[in-house]
């Protein structure tokens, strides 16, 4: 079993879609929907930054960038 697996890449459509989602569950408004990215981007992030400091650099063998150098590990 392959642990990388490629994403598609989201379509022009599937963009607009996610876009205009975005705004019309901020009322429309485009500023506050950017903002509501920003934080559910840094939340994420947070989760992330989070997970890797939890998985051994062994299991995940340099796949996740930062690893060694967030748990003090030398350099080779």
């Amino acid at each position: 079993m392959n642990a990388t697996r490629e994403q598609p890449e989201p379509t022009v459509t599937d963009l607009e879609t996610a876009a205009d989602q975005a705004i019309a569950a901020c009322g429309g408004d485009a500023r506050e929907a950017v903002k509501a990215l920003i934080v559910a981007n840094d939340f994420l992030e947070t989760q992330l930054d989070g997970l890797r400091t939890k998985v051994s650099t062994g299991y995940a063998r340099g796949r996740l960038p930062g690893t060694r150098e967030q748990r003090g590990d030398p350099d080779d």
